[in-house]
C-alpha cells in the first residue's frame, strides 16, 4: 500500500510504517527548520524573504518511481505544499514579509534538509567625479602577479588604484558585505578626469548584513577618504538600474588639450572643428582592440568649440554621442576614424590631456 500523509494532500492514509513515501514526514520538521533559518539569519537585516526547495538523491528517486511506475506525479504538488507551509511558518515566527524576490531566499534540500541562503545584493545609484589622472574606474590587477602582490606593483596586487576601490572600502564597512562592485555608465580613460556633474553608476554590495544605512553618512565617508573621488549618492536602486545605465546612451562633453606636429593657423583649426560636427565612422581603436570587438561604430559629433589656441597647442571642447573615442577622433588612429581632426587639418596631432566635463541625461 502506498503510504502518504494528509499534508501531502492525499486521500489514502499512512500505512503500517507510519512514514509518508512522498515527503518522509518532512512537514513534521517545518517548525524546527524555520527556527534554524531565523537562527542562521540572526546577523542579517531583511524585511522580506522567499523560499524554495529541491529534490535530489533518494527523494528524487521516490518521485520518479511514483510517476513512472504508478502514474502518480507528486513532485510539483509536494514541493509547492512544502514551500507554502515553510513560508507560512517563517512568516509566523519572524513577522517578515513573503515576496517572490525577497531580500533573502531560503532553499531547502529535501534529501538531507540542508538549508542554503541567497542574500540579495544591495544596489545604490549615484554619480562620481574623478579629480585626478591615472586612476582606473574599476579594479585593475597587476599583470605580473595577477593580484597576489609583487615588487612591480609595490605588493598592492594592483596596476592602478581605482574609483571602485575608493568607493567600496567604506561601503563594505557600513553594509558589512562580502564584496562590492561598481557598475558605471561607460568609463573614462585611466589618464582622463571625470568632472562636471559626474558619471552615473550603481554600486552593488554582495551579501550585506546591513541593508538600510544612512547614505549621507556613507557619502561623507567616501568623499573624505582620498580627495581623488567625490560621489553623490542618490538613493537605493535595483538590478534593473544596472542594466539601465549600461544600456543607456549618454551624450557627453569633453575638454581636450591637443598638441599638433607643427603650428596650425587658427582659422584652419576653426574650420576643421566646424567640419568635425558630423557623423563619425570609427573602427575599434588599436589601443583597445585586444579587449573590444573589432567593428566600425557610427557616432555623431554634435558640437565643437575652440577655447584656447597657442602655436601648436589648442584646448577644444567636443560634445558627442556616448561611445565615441575622443583621442582617436583627434588623431585619426592611422585612418581607423573618419573624419578626424588630424585628417581635416592635414597635420598629425594627439590628445595630451582629456577631461569629461559633462554627462547629459540618458536618451
Amino acid at each position: 500500500m502506498i503510504s502518504v500523509c494528509e499534508v501531502c494532500k492525499k486521500r489514502v492514509k499512512i500505512g503500517e510504517l507510519g512514514r509518508c513515501v512522498i515527503c518522509c514526514n518532512v512537514f513534521e520538521r517545518i517548525e524546527e527548520l524555520a527556527a534554524k533559518v531565523l537562527e542562521d539569519l540572526e546577523d542579517y537585516e531583511f524585511e522580506s524573504f522567499s523560499v524554495g526547495s529541491k529534490l535530489r538523491g533518494s527523494a528524487k528517486a521516490v518521485q520518479n518511481f511514483l510517476k513512472t511506475e504508478l502514474g502518480i506525479d507528486d513532485e510539483l504538488n509536494f514541493k509547492r505544499n512544502f514551500n507554502r507551509e515553510f513560508a507560512r511558518k517563517i512568516r509566523e515566527k519572524s513577522g517578515k514579509n513573503f515576496k517572490p524576490n525577497g531580500d533573502v531566499r531560503v532553499i531547502v534540500d529535501l534529501e538531507d534538509l540542508r538549508i542554503d541562503y541567497e542574500i540579495q545584493p544591495v544596489y545604490i545609484f549615484g554619480r562620481y567625479k574623478k579629480r585626478v589622472r591615472y586612476l582606473a574606474q574599476t579594479r585593475w590587477l597587476c599583470s605580473f602577479c595577477k593580484g597576489r602582490g609583487c615588487e612591480a606593483c609595490n605588493f598592492t596586487g594592483k596596476k592602478y588604484l581605482s574609483v571602485e576601490d575608493i568607493i567600496i572600502t567604506p561601503a563594505l564597512e557600513v553594509f558589512e558585505g562580502e564584496n562590492a562592485f561598481l557598475h558605471g555608465s561607460g568609463r573614462e580613460d585611466v589618464d582622463a578626469r571625470m568632472l562636471g556633474n559626474g558619471r552615473p553608476f550603481v554600486l552593488e554590495v554582495v551579501k550585506p548584513k546591513k541593508r538600510k544605512v544612512d547614505l549621507k553618512e556613507l557619502e561623507r565617508k567616501i568623499n573624505e577618504g582620498s580627495g581623488a573621488v567625490e560621489v553623490k549618492l542618490l538613493g537605493y536602486a535595483t538590478h534593473k538600474d544596472v542594466e539601465r545605465i549600461k544600456s543607456a546612451s549618454y551624450k557627453k562633453r569633453y575638454r581636450a588639450l591637443v598638441v599638433f606636429e607643427k603650428e596650425v593657423d587658427e582659422r584652419t583649426l576653426k574650420d576643421a572643428l566646424e567640419k568635425l560636427k558630423t557623423v563619425i565612422h570609427q573602427r575599434t581603436p588599436k589601443r583597445v582592440e585586444h579587449r573590444r570587438a573589432d567593428k566600425v561604430r557610427v557616432k555623431r559629433v554634435y558640437d565643437t568649440k575652440l577655447l584656447l589656441h597657442r602655436g601648436n597647442k589648442a584646448v577644444i571642447e567636443i560634445e558627442a554621442e556616448g561611445g565615441l573615442y575622443i583621442k582617436e577622433l583627434v588623431s585619426g588612429d592611422e585612418g581607423r576614424t573618419k573624419p578626424s581632426l588630424a585628417e581635416l587639418i592635414g597635420v598629425n596631432c594627439y590628445v595630451d590631456k582629456l577631461d569629461v566635463v559633462w554627462i547629459y541625461d540618458a536618451t
